[in-house]
């Protein structure tokens, strides 16, 4: 019945000229057509497309059969019947209106979601690339329209993170990468085998779009995706093996990434005709810390690079792409910002970096980037890469530079335990200075007395929650002892001894104070807990104790007084080294010169 109704419109339509097919024509034919598939009338339904009579018929309509024959395709596992659907969907894809059949394809293209994403993007770009070589009129117009449809709908699988997800690829994110790479090679090799230059030409226009395209895959997947060790295993990579086709796009197109790195972020680019909006502009931002991170720390295409440039100069073009890495929140994202900042840093040698640099807004966000990470990030071993980094970068500075980012880590980092590791990097340089010949500025003298005015004081006098601050306390005093002990009244090298009634007003004084208030607060505390603690002790019910005017979240008794001694600990041992501070300052105060020589 179906394909007697098929034949029916195709007889009817035969007499008419092609200008005078109507809309109703084109959903009978469709409505009938969609029957014979459902029917199982597919030999019938291919002698009809083939027969020679019917061609202009199936040029104008045919395309309305692609999506039933697609959607047989991804439902119907008969191998018998798949063949005749191939057949099927081949013959269309050469026999109609390219123009109708580019539009219903991408529309094909645009209507799954999940893993049948892949499905169809994978059985439907050899039909798709077919096409649009087929068409003769905007190109380049086409191919951009296909490319950004297929990024779209590929932008929204999940990235593999790990090598088994890698190489089970549940989604089939990686075989489509692998495929949309031999989807776009036939565009690049029109634009390499051109040879008009004229910017207007046809030509220009479709590199324009191969570029747009670059830049998105650039940002995704491949900004969030983890690739394996570079060792024999990284020629099945399949997200580096796609990494590199898109770096080899670029250089084929005339677009080689030493050009496109070298010249993000300055007023006169290289792509000039790409007028990227403001949102863009961020994408664009991503996309060259992708790259960046591809050839520096992957060593993509590394050989291409300018044997002649500077590690300092490759540090400070590749600053702005780990910052770019480092605002982002996705552990696999910001992680590439550690690499890529330890593979520049790695090229440098100590106490070379100069402290002009920290003019450059990158150079002070990157290690206040880092500070978030160590204190924020849930992953351990990133925290510690973080922290390793943060160590390398100071070392690498001269010792200006060092200066400049303690006092600007200092005042920013709001994290007692960072201010610690910067209060020890602080004694650490003091220490060098004082064992050198020649006299260095910045951590003695006045230069230091003005570092230390961030270092030896309470934020809040003697209110300062010293529990939360102990470890910048501890640090505080460690360093405030070293002075006292490597620093004689006589020599004044580091300042202390001028500045001595200034640090005991600000910060013993303060300090005793505080740790008096706090251990009368904590003992009353115990106080309370241990009498609680008699009262609930048959019902076994949960307690809450006030402690520096916030409540101890509800736990057993016995584990709120383990909390509140461990807290009368750490009072004890800051109380003890504050002690021994000021013993010492007693003795250098009082004792001769001869009496020194013992103090170690």
């Amino acid at each position: 019945m179906a394909v007697e109704e098929l034949q029916s419109i195709i007889k009817r339509c035969q007499i008419l000229e092609e200008q005078d097919f109507k809309e109703e024509d084109f959903g009978l034919f469709q409505l009938a057509g969609q029957r014979c598939i459902d029917e199982g009338h597919i030999e019938q339904l291919l002698e009809i497309i083939q027969n020679e009579k019917n061609k202009v018929i199936v040029n104008n309509m045919g395309w309305n059969l692609v999506g039933p024959v697609v959607r047989c395709l991804l439902w119907n596992k008969e191998d018998e019947k798949r063949k005749h659907y191939f057949l099927m969907l081949d013959l269309l894809v050469k026999l109609c209106n390219p123009k109708e059949l580019l539009l219903g394809l991408l529309e094909l293209i645009e209507e799954p979601s999940g893993k049948q994403i892949s499905q169809i993007i994978l059985l439907l770009l050899q039909p798709l690339q077919t096409v649009i070589q087929k068409l003769r009129n905007n190109k380049a117009y086409s191919v951009g329209l296909a490319l950004s449809t297929l990024w779209s709908q590929l932008s929204l699988l999940p990235v593999p993170y790990s090598k088994e997800q890698i190489q089970t690829d549940d989604y089939g994110l990686c075989q489509c990468c692998k495929a949309l790479i031999e989807f776009t090679k036939p565009f690049v090799e029109e634009v390499i085998n051109d040879k008009e230059n004229s910017v207007e030409s046809e030509n220009e226009k479709l590199k324009d779009e191969l570029l747009k395209f670059c830049f998105k895959s650039l940002k995704c997947p491949l900004l969030t995706a983890q690739f394996f060790e570079q060792s024999k295993e990284a020629g099945n990579d399949p997200l580096r093996c796609f990494a590199s086709e898109i770096i080899g796009f670029l250089s084929a197109i005339g677009h080689p990434f030493p050009k496109m790195i070298f010249n993000h972020g300055r007023k006169k680019k290289t792509w000039d005709y790409l007028e990227f909006e403001e949102e863009e502009d961020k994408q664009l931002a991503d996309s060259m810390a992708s790259l960046a991170y591809l050839v520096f720390v992957q060593g993509i295409s590394i050989d291409q690079l300018p044997m002649v440039l500077s590690p300092s100069y490759l540090l400070q073009f590749n600053m702005g792409h780990i910052e770019v890495f480092l605002q982002r929140t996705e552990e696999s994202v910001f992680s590439k910002g550690v690499d890529l900042l330890e593979n520049g840093l790695l090229r440098i040698e100590d106490n070379s970096l100069l402290h002009q640099y920290l003019e450059i807004k990158s150079f002070l966000t990157v290690p206040q980037g880092l500070v978030k990470v160590m204190t924020l990030c849930p992953i351990e071993t990133l925290r510690k890469k973080s922290l390793a980094m943060l160590q390398l970068y100071i070392n690498k500075l001269d010792s200006q530079g060092k200066y400049t980012l303690f006092r600007c880590l200092l005042n920013t980092s709001n994290h007692s335990g960072v201010e610690a590791f910067i209060i020890q990097n602080i004694k650490n340089q003091i220490d060098v200075s004082l064992k050198k010949t020649h006299d260095n500025k910045w951590f003695t003298g006045p230069q230091l007395i003005s570092l230390l005015d961030l270092v030896l004081f309470l934020p809040e006098g003697a209110e300062t929650d010293l529990l939360q601050n102990s470890d910048r306390i501890m640090a505080s005093l460690n360093l405030l002892r070293y002075l006292v002990i490597k620093d004689n009244e006589k020599d004044n090298q580091t300042g202390l001894w001028t500045e001595l009634g200034k640090i005991e007003n600000n910060f013993l004084k303060p300090l005793h104070t505080g740790l008096n208030m706090s251990k009368a607060h904590y003992e009353a505390e115990i106080k309370n807990s241990q009498e609680n603690s008699q009262d609930v002790q048959k019902s076994k019910d949960l307690c809450s104790v006030t402690v520096g005017g916030e409540e101890i979240p509800n736990m057993p008794p016995e584990m709120q007084l383990k909390v509140l001694h461990s807290a009368l600990f750490t009072f004890d041992l800051i109380e003890s080294v504050l002690a021994r501070v000021e013993e010492l300052i007693e003795i250098k105060t009082k004792s001769t010169p001869e009496e020194n020589i013992g103090i170690k």
